[in-house]
């Protein structure tokens, strides 16, 4: 049991508003669902609030339709000044998947405190203390506050040199005896898999070689109802603040309850620095503004088999939405269990974005195509170093594999001297378009450039031009049920057979029937003969080998090339990954019924073979 003579507050930082987002929907939240909820938490007198960064950049742009700078500006109008307002970033991918040059990063820092950032919490899912050292810059010379985070994990397989306390204090040494200023350190574990030890452990060595003043943060996920244990032991340590939420976004995948910590603390000499009685009236709001989601049980129930599969809360979200989306949640168990493999074999770097969805994506590879068979192109280059330096060193195989397909030799440099610097480009493809050039456009464009993605499927240039996607968690409308009257058909006076044609359309898939309808014959009762032709192009159509929703990002052939079977013909995005769909024969193009941007299912053809 924990406990002080001398009284200490533990200040708060409130997550329900991007990793409760982020944890349970994906960040798939419109701002006018929650900002009500923000602003009672502001009059309730909570001053640090998370509200950026992570996927709430990237849903709003991506998935909702909305600005995800107009937002964050919107909701510092809606909070007042004298709310610290903080972002999460991802060292050299910034808000995005992928490496970002120096100049983007520099971008990045000037747009978010533009609209309304004061914190920067920024990691290094390698724990690459160049990396750190180098993206931590364009944050403070921003004038936001730079955290710096020490991404912790329990691992999956046993290791005596990385993941202890004597490893990550390592990492912290060298973080403060760099040139790089720094406001405050955070212990970030993403997936809520480190052990109560480990943490105290972590936090008394740092805290005796942080300076005097400087704060030590925590946070975690409650993803196997370990939350409120490892903020124990992380005060007992020494922690200065920790990462809360309130329902209903709150446990699960998400952080531990204001109140969960605030019950466990009674007594013992440590308090939180906000107003426990304020959460009911916060919930409510929330929970109104909710009430149209669908929560998933997968994201709301604690599964303790995420310490074998160090996956982060907000990972777990948007892949089962991804999942369900896809038609293939059936794969989960199997996905998982690939997991410590995947950790193993490609140097047990942490599991927070981008890593996590790295991991998940070759786990994914993995089950669907055979170990090793198909490398995740994020996985094989953070394995080749693109990245940073892997904790461990890679399994040698992987490496060659990954190398193999890849086309990449390893590499040891430091990764963003390797990152494209995409300005450029992304200033291009606005001229083009004849859209306004602007900081924010540019950096909406480039922040959702992927090697290989065809501009017409860039997420930024599709928001500029009025095509962006609306896909929201909500709860599926109730089946109506319509009584129809069905009446005999008269055929009085028909002398001859009459055929008339019947379009059905279901989808967005048309199909044509050809009804005969035959005279009496010596009775008085009709008879109704209905006649289904063959439909030749049928067994020419091309469908997505997926049962769900999935996204065209590339058509690789047009109305009258000749293919073979076998042949790759089209890309879809699935689970944030291409897949190739590769023709069933050998033929000419005879249609192609979707443009790059659609999304398809099963049954909506892409293409007709002939």
């Amino acid at each position: 049991m924990i406990f002080t003579k001398d009284p200490k507050k533990i200040n708060v930082h409130f997550t329900p508003f991007r990793d409760g987002l982020q944890s349970s929907f994906g960040g798939k939240v419109r701002l006018k669902d929650f900002l009500p909820a923000m602003e009672m938490a502001a009059k309730a007198g909570i001053r640090h609030m998370e509200f950026g960064g992570g996927a709430r950049y990237q849903a709003p742009l991506f998935y909702l339709n909305e600005d995800p700078f107009e937002t964050m500006k919107t909701i510092r109008e809606k909070v007042g000044p004298d709310v610290d307002l903080q972002i999460l970033t991802r060292s050299v991918s910034g808000v995005t998947l992928t490496t970002q040059s120096i100049e983007a990063l520099q971008l990045q820092a000037k747009l978010m405190f533009e609209h309304g950032t004061t914190y920067d919490r920024n990691f290094d899912f390698m724990n690459d203390v160049r990396n750190l050292v180098k993206t931590g810059q364009p944050i403070v010379d921003s004038g936001m506050h730079h955290q710096v985070c020490i991404a912790l994990m329990g691992l999956p397989f046993h290791s005596d040199k990385v993941h202890s306390a004597q490893y990550y204090i390592s990492v912290g040494k060298q973080l403060l005896e760099s040139d790089i200023h720094i406001d405050s350190l955070c212990l970030k574990d993403a997936s809520g898999t480190t052990d109560p030890k480990t943490v105290y452990e972590t936090a008394i060595g740092l805290k005796k070689i942080m300076p005097a003043g400087m704060k030590l943060w925590m946070h975690t996920h409650d993803t196997a109802s370990m939350a409120v244990a490892c903020y124990m032991a992380g005060i007992a340590g020494g922690v200065d603040g920790v990462d809360l939420s309130v329902r209903p976004m709150a446990s699960g995948t998400v952080q531990a309850d204001v109140r969960s910590l605030a019950h466990a603390l009674k007594g013992t000499g440590y308090s939180l620095d906000i107003e426990v009685s304020k959460m009911a009236e916060i919930e409510r709001v929330l929970t109104d503004g909710l009430k149209d989601y669908a929560f998933n049980p997968t994201t709301t129930t604690a599964d303790a088999r995420v310490l074998g599969f160090p996956m982060p809360g907000g990972a777990i979200g948007p892949n089962v939405h991804m999942m369900e989306k896809a038609g293939i949640l059936e794969k989960y168990s199997e996905v998982l269990a690939e997991f410590p493999v995947v950790v193993e074999a490609g140097g047990a770097w942490t599991s927070v974005t981008p890593g996590s969805q790295q991991y998940w994506l070759q786990a994914f590879n993995n089950v669907m195509f055979g170990r090793w068979e198909k490398i995740d192109p994020g996985f094989g280059k953070s394995a080749l170093g693109y990245f940073g330096r892997t904790p461990l060193a890679a399994d040698p195989k992987v490496i060659k594999k990954a190398s193999e397909q890849l086309n990449l030799p390893f590499f040891e440099g430091e990764p963003l001297a390797a990152a494209p610097n995409n300005i450029g480009a992304a200033r291009e493809a606005l001229a083009e378009r004849k859209l306004p050039i602007t900081d924010k456009n540019i950096f909406l464009v480039l922040s959702a450039m992927v090697p290989g993605k065809k501009m017409e499927a860039n997420e930024g240039i599709r928001f500029l031009t009025g095509k962006g996607k609306v896909d929201i968690p909500l709860k599926k409308a109730e089946p109506t049920t319509v009584k129809t009257e069905t009446k005999p058909i008269v055929t009085t006076g028909i002398s001859a057979p009459v055929t008339s044609k019947c379009t059905v359309n279901e989808k967005g898939v048309e199909r044509t029937f050809t009804v005969t309808i035959e005279p009496i014959e010596g009775s008085a009762a009709p008879k109704v003969k209905t006649e289904t032709p063959k439909i030749s192009s049928e067994e020419g159509k091309v469908y997505s080998t997926f049962a769900g929703s999935v996204d065209i990002v590339d058509i690789l052939v047009k109305v009258g090339d000749t293919v073979e079977k076998g042949d790759t013909i089209a890309q879809i995005e699935a689970m944030k990954a291409k897949f190739d769909i590769k023709s069933p024969r050998s033929g000419e193009i005879a249609e192609i019924f979707v443009a790059i941007g659609d999304e398809v299912d099963s049954s909506r053809p892409i293409l007709t073979i002939k």
